[in-house]
């Protein structure tokens, strides 16, 4: 018997949106004037984005030390830029949400830093108000995804029953995390995949 889903949540980049790394770092290095493998070995390498995305160190915290290893300030707005620099949403895959009925709550779960709750309307502005207060990222959350922990956590946030709830990620470890946790979930990386998903659970 095909479940009854109640509310859908969605990974952000790889489902959503796309992100190019490369830009990303050209976009912070033209800022800062230097290298973008200045950049990638102070914000990667050495591990900064990954404590960022866990909860580990806050926003300021992550601003300054990204900003000492570049040489230069850098303030949230800077940040952002660059993150939009480097992310499109996938127009395809909006239509899909766009489409779906508007009484279904949704949600976004992603593996990233705080201030990606900033950045995350404006990238998916047609269809933002359909997330409107629920976009959760792993490092306000203080856990990542794939650990059934953080799926937990990000349900009772919203209020929501896993039972009832799908979850759309393009990792299938994330997806594997999400279905331990109760959840049904299924793997989508663009819109045709997606609405293969969303047909199979009988919400298009």
């Amino acid at each position: 018997m095909r479940p009854r889903i109640r509310q859908v949540l969605f990974d952000f980049d790889g489902v959503l949106a796309r992100y190019a790394h490369p830009l990303r770092l050209a976009s912070l290095a033209g800022h800062a004037g230097c290298d973008p493998g200045r950049v990638h070995d102070v914000l990667f390498a050495s591990g900064l984005e990954t404590e960022y995305d866990s909860g580990r160190v806050d926003t300021a915290t992550y601003l300054g030390r990204l900003g000492e290893g570049l040489g230069c300030p850098l303030d949230e707005d800077t940040w952002l830029a660059s993150r939009l620099a480097c992310t499109v949403a996938d127009a395809d895959v909006l239509a899909c949400v766009a489409a779906l009925d508007e009484a279904l709550p949704l949600g976004v779960l992603t593996n990233n830093g705080p201030l990606m709750e900033r950045a995350i309307p404006g990238i998916i502005a047609p269809v933002s108000h359909r997330f409107e207060g629920r976009v959760l990222t792993s490092g306000s959350l203080a856990m990542r995804k794939p650990d059934p922990a953080t799926f937990l956590n990000a349900l009772e946030r919203l209020g929501w029953d896993a039972a009832s709830t799908l979850f759309v990620d393009d990792r299938f470890s994330n997806v594997q995390g999400a279905r331990r946790a109760g959840l049904h979930a299924d793997t989508a990386g663009d819109a045709r995949s997606l609405r293969r998903v969303l047909k199979r659970y009988g919400l298009a």
